[in-house]
């Protein structure tokens, strides 16, 4: 595995066991997605009922809300900062 792959992977110890999720920033930003349908569903449910269409329109200011962090997912994504190893070369 590669430099670069392994970087791109996130693997989470429990017990005896390995959890390794592959490609992180894809994984967090199909999960964002997901609970953004999540609350457009439930919210446009609930507009079908008056008694819950303050709550309706607060799930879709949540869902609104969501979408801003998409590109934030995928800029974070791009742009890493590392720490770089010291060579001697200090100023």
């Amino acid at each position: 595995m590669s430099n670069s792959e392994s970087e791109d992977q996130l693997t989470l110890r429990i017990g005896q066991e390995r959890l390794v999720i592959q490609r992180r920033y894809e994984v967090i930003s199909i999960a964002n997605d997901f609970v953004i349908a999540l609350w457009f569903l439930v919210g446009s449910i609930l507009f079908l009922f008056p008694q819950f269409e303050h709550a309706a329109i607060w799930l879709f200011i949540l869902g609104s809300f969501q979408f801003l962090i998409r590109p934030s997912i995928r800029l974070v994504r791009h742009i890493h900062l590392r720490k770089e190893p010291r060579d001697g070369w200090d100023c």
